[in-house]
C-alpha cells in the first residue's frame, strides 16, 4: 500500500474532494485548500511528500504557489493539473521547479502513476543524498561537541538545512561559522551542487565587487577578459558570505539586488544574469548597531535576517573542549599523542578569545614542540608561551598564580606576545593568526599595556 502525505489545492469543490477521495482510497494521507493563500499557510506548519495544484486559483496562480514551495522546499515534487493551460505556463512551471504537468482532464491512472513516479523519486533523492553524507563525511562530523549549546545550535541546522531561507550566522571569530554554513549546504538539497564562500572583510571593495558579481572585459584597468562572479559560479548551490558586515553601502546595494531580484549585473556590464542560489551570511559585528548608525542598510539586513543562528564561544561551552582537543589530536598525531590531566585543566580555564580556531593552533604547536607521547602543563607554559613573560609570571609571586602555576590573564598574555614576535609585532597579520579582529588585539594590547611596539601593516 503506498504511502505519503500529499497537498490538493483547487479552488471547484467537487475536483477537490474527489482527488481527496481517490488518493485517500490509494493508502495516502491528504490534506486539501481552496486557495493558494491556504496551503501557503498550511505549508508553514506541515509537511508534504508531493502537492497536486491548479493554475486558475483565487488569491495566488498555481504558478505562484509553486515558487512558494520550491522556496521553502527545494524537494517537494509539484504537480501541474490545469484545464487552462498554454505554452507559457507549462515552461514556466517546469522552470520553476515543477515535476509534472498534466492537462484537465485527467484519467485516474494517469494521475496515480505520476504520484507515484514523484514519490518515489523524492525517496530515491533522499537516499541518495542519505548514502553520499555516509560516503563522504560532510563538514558537520567537524563540529564536534556534546554540550547544550552546541547541540542547540546542530537541532538549527537540520531544520534550516531542509528549507532555501536565508540564513544570517553570528558569533565571534573562529567559533566555526563556515563549518555551520557547510553544514547547512550538506543537509539541503543543494547538496551534490557547489558550495561558494568568500570573506568580505578580506578584500578591497573594487575587488570585492568584480569577485562577487563578475566584470565585462575594459570595465576597468586590468579588465582584460569578460569574469564570471562568484554569485554565477554557485547557481543551483549556496553562497557563504563571510563577515558581510565589511561590506560597503555600494556593495550592499548590489547584494540587495541578488537577493530580491535573483539577478546580478556585472561590473561596466548592463544585462543581468539570473541566478538561483541559497545565500548564508555570517558576521560577528553588531549589524544593529550598524544599521543605527547608518554603516548598514535596512533593508538588507532584513533581507539577511531570515533565519538567524547565533554560534557560542568556546568558553560558553567549555565541556566540549576535551573532546575538541582529542578530535584535533586525532588529526594532527592520529591518536598517538595526548593530553596529561594538568594541561586540560590550562586548556579547560582558558577564555579563548579566538575560540576554536585558537584551540586548534595551540594543540598543532604544543604538539611540534612537546617532548614525548604527551603534552604536559609544563609544555604548554613553557614550550609554547615565550620566556619574556615566564619570567614576569614568576616576578608576580606565587599569590598571583592559578592552574598549574599561572593566571589566566599571563596564559593570553603569554599567546599574544609569542605570535606578536613570530610575526614582526605586525597587528593585523597576529589578529589573523590568533583569530580575533585586529581592534580586539589592540584593546588587548591596551589592556596588558603592550601596545607600543605594535605596528601596522
Amino acid at each position: 500500500m503506498p504511502h505519503g502525505r500529499i497537498l490538493v489545492i483547487d479552488d471547484e469543490d467537487s475536483i477537490r474532494e474527489y482527488l481527496s477521495m481517490m488518493l485517500e482510497r490509494e493508502g495516502y494521507e491528504v490534506l486539501a485548500a481552496s486557495d493558494g493563500k491556504k496551503a501557503v499557510k498550511l505549508s508553514k506548519r506541515e509537511s508534504f511528500d508531493a502537492v497536486i495544484t491548479d493554475i486558475q486559483l483565487p488569491g495566488m496562480t498555481g504558478i505562484e504557489i509553486l515558487g512558494s514551495f520550491k522556496e521553502s522546499d527545494p524537494t517537494v515534487p509539484i504537480i501541474i493539473v490545469t484545464g487552462h493551460a498554454s505554452q507559457e505556463s507549462a515552461i514556466e512551471a517546469l522552470n520553476l521547479g515543477a515535476f509534472y504537468y498534466l492537462l484537465k482532464p485527467v484519467s485516474n491512472e494517469e494521475l496515480k502513476q505520476v504520484v507515484r513516479n514523484a514519490l518515489e523519486i523524492k525517496q530515491l533523492r533522499a537516499e541518495k543524498n542519505d548514502l553520499e553524507r555516509a560516503l563522504h563525511p560532510s563538514a558537520d562530523r567537524d563540529m564536534i561537541g556534546e554540550s547544550t549549546e552546541i547541540n542547540s545550535v546542530f537541532e538549527l541546522i537540520d531544520r534550516v538545512a531542509r528549507t532555501s531561507s536565508t540564513v544570517m550566522l553570528r558569533g565571534e571569530s573562529g567559533t566555526g561559522k563556515e563549518l555551520v554554513a557547510r553544514a547547512i549546504h550538506a543537509g539541503s538539497a543543494r547538496a551534490d551542487q557547489r558550495f561558494v564562500s568568500i570573506n568580505c572583510g578580506a578584500l578591497p571593495e573594487t575587488l570585492l565587487e568584480s569577485e562577487l558579481f563578475g566584470h565585462v572585459k575594459g570595465s576597468f584597468t586590468g579588465a582584460v577578459r569578460d569574469k564570471r562572479g562568484l554569485f554565477v559560479v554557485a547557481d543551483g548551490g549556496t553562497f557563504f558570505l563571510d563577515e558581510v558586515g565589511e561590506t560597503s553601502l555600494a556593495i550592499q546595494v548590489k547584494l540587495l539586488r541578488v537577493l530580491q531580484e535573483r539577478e546580478v549585473v556585472p561590473v561596466g556590464g548592463t544585462k543581468p544574469t539570473k541566478v538561483d542560489v541559497r545565500v548564508i551570511a555570517a558576521t560577528n559585528a553588531d549589524l544593529e548597531h550598524q544599521v543605527q548608525e547608518g554603516g548598514f542598510r535596512a533593508d538588507l539586513y532584513y533581507r539577511l535576517n531570515v533565519i538567524p543562528i547565533t554560534i557560542p564561544p568556546l568558553r560558553d561551552r567549555r565541556d566540549d573542549i576535551p573532546l575538541l582537543v582529542e578530535h584535533f589530536l586525532e588529526k594532527l598525531t592520529a591518536g598517538e599523542k595526548s593530553v596529561a590531566e594538568g594541561a586540560m585543566d590550562i586548556l579547560t580555564s582558558y577564555e579563548w578569545p579566538g575560540n576554536v580556531r585558537e584551540l586548534e593552533n595551540i594543540i598543532e604547536r604544543a604538539v611540534i614542540l612537546a617532548d614525548g607521547s604527551e603534552i604536559t602543563a609544563e609544555s604548554l607554559n613553557v614550550s609554547i608561551f615565550p620566556e619574556r613573560l615566564r619570567k614576569r609570571s614568576r616576578a608576580a609571586g606565587p599569590g598571583a598564580l592559578g592552574v598549574s602555576g599561572i593566571t589566566l590573564d599571563e596564559l593570553e598574555q603569554r599567546y599574544l606576545l609569542q605570535t606578536l614576535e613570530e610575526t614582526g609585532w605586525k597587528k593585523k597579520q597576529a589578529a589573523e593568526i590568533l583569530g580575533i579582529n585586529p581592534s580586539t588585539l589592540y584593546r588587548k594590547l591596551q589592556r596588558y599595556g603592550m601596545e607600543g611596539d605594535v605596528q601596522e601593516d
